[in-house]
């Protein structure tokens, strides 16, 4: 793997909030730069949900200085029903069902995922025959369906996806497995130890490798957070910033590899 990982404290350049559509929404996000011209490998960078914070705007700041201190333009989407962008909250939409409801608002969201890619094309510094994405939890989640439908991407890096609510849903297990079976690019599939169902990435990575997809996976030893976990399991706050010290070098690496041949 090419070894450009320099996060290190590292600070994201200023973002700029833009706006694209997605169906009749309007989608804000967040653009990052790295310094220079480009163009740039690019990344979509897939947030996780925030119940009872929906609506108040998380630019990913220090998510997306791990990347854009490697070269990465970044652009962090707020997905339908988050910070300020149309349409209605997870809460609202979804509320506690795991069932067709649950998958059916991934598979909407992940129509915003593919909308900014059209976005990206109008980008001037985004290389589009380098790009990739990462997600975390829901965004995980999202990123493996937006892969199924599109062959625009090159690498992906999913942490944790699906993880919180593998057990309670048998629709998300199926939804998930077919995803990753159809998956257009390399995964490296992330979790760790102490997560609320360590089984599910291991799963989801035997199901590429049965259907010839190209994947790497890597769990974690249990991980203790620097904040409280608050009722979620400890593993999974493992892909916030403050775990990036022990996941980052082999998020960028990986991406490395495919992204910048």
């Amino acid at each position: 793997m090419a070894a450009s990982y320099a996060w290190e404290g590292a600070h994201a350049e200023p973002y700029t909030e833009v706006t694209y559509r997605s169906g009749s929404l309007n989608i804000v996000g967040y653009l990052y730069q790295p310094e220079g011209t480009g163009p740039f490998p690019t990344i979509i960078y897939n947030h996780g949900s925030r119940e009872k914070q929906e609506r108040q705007p998380v630019p990913w700041v220090r998510l997306a200085a791990l990347y854009v201190s490697a070269g990465y333009a970044v652009l962090a989407p707020e997905r339908r029903g988050y910070g300020k962008s149309d349409g209605p909250t997870w809460t609202d939409a979804v509320g506690r069902d795991t069932t067709s409801r649950f998958v059916d608002r991934c598979q909407a969201e992940a129509d915003d995922v593919l909308a900014a890619v059209d976005f990206l094309r109008t980008v001037s510094f985004a290389d589009m025959s380098r790009l990739g994405m990462a997600g975390w939890s829901l965004g995980g989640i999202i990123m493996l369906f937006a892969l199924a439908r599109s062959h625009d991407f090159r690498a992906a890096v999913d942490q944790a996806g699906g993880v919180l609510t593998w057990r309670r849903s048998s629709a998300l297990q199926t939804a998930l497995t077919e995803a990753v079976r159809a998956a257009s690019c390399p995964v490296l599939l992330m979790d760790a130890e102490n997560d609320a169902a360590p089984e599910a990435i291991p799963t989801l990575a035997g199901a590429m490798e049965a259907a010839g997809r190209p994947q790497r996976s890597r769990v974690y030893p249990a991980y203790a957070p620097l904040s409280p976990a608050n009722g979620i399991a400890p593993g999974h706050l493992l892909f916030a910033a403050d775990g990036i010290p022990i996941w980052g070098k082999d998020a960028v690496g990986f991406l490395d590899t495919y992204l910048k041949p």
